[in-house]
């Protein structure tokens, strides 16, 4: 059987989505929604925006990001899009919106947000994402009976998600590939966060986060942010977490490299075979907790065999030592969020399923499902902070310091895939991209 365009199945996905949307309408009482892309953010005191980033409810509509459009849905119709192209001079005004999803709206050009209110018909209708005066006065603003269902439900990825998820993999992997080189080549972190944006076709503001992009120390850093322009001499490592997106929908890559052969390197592969049998842990019906547990006691058997801790991995858990070199959670939902949302849901209704105890960090804890995209991400890091915590309350005598005085110079170790639960072996987005890039 051939494999389905993403046309097609934007057409299975838009279903979906306004079944969805039915069954959190009934739930809530309401007649219609209206779906906010939102408005540009100025900075305090002057004319300029913060770079535009439409809603996730919105956008899991469409794949149109423009700012000052609305999708209007009422069950049994079809949605109608409210697309603003305002006349203009100082900036130009988006285009006309075409594509394959086009033919599924019923669009509407108009020149200002305040059109929209004649356009709408009487009832009583959610309004999802960036109030403004537009909507003003024409129904409840997220009300939670609504997004709390829709916002649980987008945790299943369908088809057409995933296969922009995987879109969005593949120009990450080949930007990655490039930001490899350039560290190879002599390249600075700044050099390399150019080099990447260059390989990804993506300006910095299209990109879903903030390059991490750090050498040695740095590494250590976990949202290092600085991108220093001058590359130091006798440079040891170099971590890079970066993404892409695709028509909304982000992928999260991390890699790490060592310059040299050694014990860095040999600390990198050990994490990379733990990681892979990690992500193949990501199976409908396992709870996420769980992964996240057994990373800690991966980490603990590197940390022993490597020597940086003395005794058992199980009681390097037990006292919480791995917490100090694994200081953050194993992953975390993907999809139009790069810590997409109701991470911590316990049911469409509401509730909270916790996290466990002394893993404060950890940003998912629901039972996985098929068509769960989540990251599968451990990590080994020397934080001074930590380190010097765990000195002072008794847990350091369990470390080697002179290997961590060793090790130290190179920050720290992360790798992360993006992958994917359904039935059968896990679907891992990001080493599958990797591979056909080369």
């Amino acid at each position: 059987m051939a494999k389905k365009t993403l046309a097609e199945l934007y057409g299975e996905h838009l279903s979906e989505v306004s079944a969805r949307a039915d069954r959190a309408m009934i739930a809530g009482g309401y007649d219609g929604l209206i779906m906010c892309s939102g408005s540009p953010v100025y900075y305090y005191l002057d004319d300029n925006t913060y770079p535009f980033r439409p809603n996730p409810r919105y956008r899991a509509w469409l794949p149109d990001g423009s700012p000052d459009c609305y999708v209007v849905y009422r069950p049994g119709e079809r949605p109608k899009l409210m697309f603003t192209q305002p006349d203009d001079y100082w900036y130009l005004p988006p285009e006309r919106p075409e594509g394959y999803w086009v033919e599924h709206f019923d669009v509407t050009i108009v020149r200002s947000p305040a059109e929209l209110r004649p356009a709408i018909g009487k009832g009583r209708w959610a309004i999802l994402g960036q109030p403004g005066p537009a909507t003003e006065g024409l129904g409840d603003h997220d009300p939670p009976a609504v997004t709390g269902p829709l916002d649980y439900a987008r945790a299943v990825k369908t088809p057409y998600e995933i296969e922009c998820m995987a879109v969005a993999s593949a120009a990450g992997a080949r930007a990655h590939r490039a930001a490899e080189q350039a560290f190879s080549a002599g390249a600075s972190e700044y050099e390399i966060h150019l080099a990447y944006c260059r390989a990804a076709g993506a300006r910095e503001e299209e990109l879903p986060y903030n390059n991490i992009i750090g050498f040695d120390r740095h590494a250590a850093v976990l949202h290092y942010q600085v991108l220093d322009r001058h590359r130091p001499p006798g440079v040891k490592s170099f971590l890079i977490d970066a993404g892409a997106q695709y028509a909304g929908y982000a992928c999260d890559i991390t890699r790490t490299y060592a310059a040299e052969t050694g014990e860095f390197l040999d600390l990198i592969r050990s994490l990379d075979a733990a990681q892979q049998r990690l992500a193949g842990r990501v199976r409908p019906g396992v709870d996420y907790r769980d992964i996240h547990l057994e990373a800690h006691r991966a980490v603990a058997g590197i940390l022993v065999t490597h020597g940086i801790v003395s005794g058992t991995p199980d009681a390097a858990v037990e006292s919480g030592l791995t917490s100090v070199f694994f200081p953050h959670g194993i992953g975390h939902l993907l999809g139009l969020m790069v810590h997409d949302a109701a991470g911590f849901a316990a049911g469409p209704d509401g509730g909270t399923r916790e996290k466990p105890p002394g893993h404060p960090y950890l940003r998912l804890t629901r039972d996985l499902e098929p068509g769960f995209v989540v990251t599968i991400e451990p990590g080994i890091y020397f934080i001074d902070s930590l380190l010097e915590a765990a000195r002072a309350d008794g847990r350091g005598r369990a470390i080697d310091w002179k290997r961590v005085a060793a090790l130290r110079p190179f920050g720290g170790v992360r790798i992360e895939d993006d992958v994917v639960a359904q039935a059968g072996a896990p679907r891992n987005l990001t080493r599958e991209a990797f591979a056909a890039a080369g």
